[in-house]
């Protein structure tokens, strides 16, 4: 592993565990702290200093541009959702946007049925990706970067994500929004969330579901995990939710903890140019992959998971597993 994200990953202290019913997370404190001022993506567009829009009039399923209107500079995170426009997209890896600047961003469509203008811009609604398909996207994003140069996804694989999760969680909708998914289950969701909380220091968090690790998000600053907190701790829900099982009882010890920081430690780690500013790290092993992002050797956002089995699927989770079988028996 590259010497900045290893350096990083080594000075976090693991708090102590937090859990409800099937989700439980340990805190990763920290005395780092990157020094970087920037907004983030929610601050930025609710403060119209940031607009979204598609490529041209005609659009681009994987790209969008992003004008940043401020001097300071934008954070946007790998899975965060964007509204609006031809269809809804979610961001394939965290961007750090110069001020005063306009990119082009790539990104991958979660919302099969649709390809009309509803807005000419887009807006946020401050949601993530669920946690298994960022991880899903982050290993096909990792393969893309390896053998193109893109920072691109699978896009059918993706599509086939959103809808097995629709189905499985009975929400379906006309254009096959992840939206509709989030809209469904968000009373289960904040049934989750309450029983979390940020603690001093905090500048991320180990999740676990059905007592295994299912990833990993660290910041720079403990200010700008707390602005984000929510929004991933729903992601992480909406999975906990989806692979709930009440007749199974599952102990998320630290050791499985420690097992997957070990893992992380020996991963590889390949480094280019980030979209935006500073340095991307993909990260890889047998049993994780992952990315990074950095400024001029300052953290801002490290992001890593278990490796998939399969493409939307977990080992634990017996909810899957009978939905598949479902699936197989009407196809036979």
């Amino acid at each position: 592993m590259d010497t900045v994200i290893k350096n990083y990953l080594e000075q976090i202290k693991v708090g102590r565990k937090q859990s409800y019913k099937n989700l439980s997370l340990y805190p990763l404190l920290s005395t780092y702290s990157s020094g970087l001022e920037y907004l983030l993506l929610d601050e930025a567009l609710s403060q119209n200093l940031m607009e979204v829009f598609e490529l041209d009039s005609d659009g681009s399923v994987p790209e969008l541009k992003v004008a940043n209107k401020s001097p300071e500079m934008i954070l946007i995170l790998d899975g965060e959702e964007l509204v609006g426009a031809k269809q809804n997209r979610i961001v394939n890896t965290t961007i750090l946007v110069k001020g005063d600047a306009t990119i082009v961003i790539p990104v991958s469509c979660v919302e099969h049925g649709r390809w009309s203008y509803d807005s000419p811009t887009f807006h946020s609604q401050e949601r993530m990706m669920s946690s298994n398909l960022r991880a899903m996207k982050t290993e096909q994003v990792n393969y893309s970067v390896r053998a193109s140069g893109e920072f691109r996804a699978d896009q059918g694989a993706l599509w086939d994500g959103i809808a097995e999760k629709a189905e499985r969680m009975a929400a379906p909708s006309p254009t096959g929004a992840m939206a509709a998914i989030y809209d469904k289950e968000m009373p289960s969701i904040n049934e989750y969330i309450k029983h979390f909380r940020l603690i001093d220091s905090q500048v991320g968090a180990i999740f676990m579901i059905n007592g295994r690790v299912v990833g990993l998000d660290a910041f720079g600053k403990p200010g700008t995990f707390s602005k984000v907190f929510k929004k991933l701790l729903e992601s992480y829900s909406l999975d906990a939710i989806d692979w709930y099982d009440p007749d199974k009882e599952h102990k998320a010890l630290k050791s499985e903890v420690t097992r997957f920081q070990k893992s992380a430690f020996s991963a590889r780690a390949e480094t280019r140019p980030s979209v935006g500013l500073g340095t991307d790290f993909r990260l890889e092993s047998r049993k994780i992959t992952g990315f990074a992002l950095a400024l001029n050797d300052q953290v801002l956002h490290v992001s890593i998971f278990t490796r998939s089995v399969g493409r939307n699927t977990h080992p634990a989770d017996s909810r899957i597993e009978r939905f598949s079988r479902r699936r197989r028996n009407r196809r036979g």
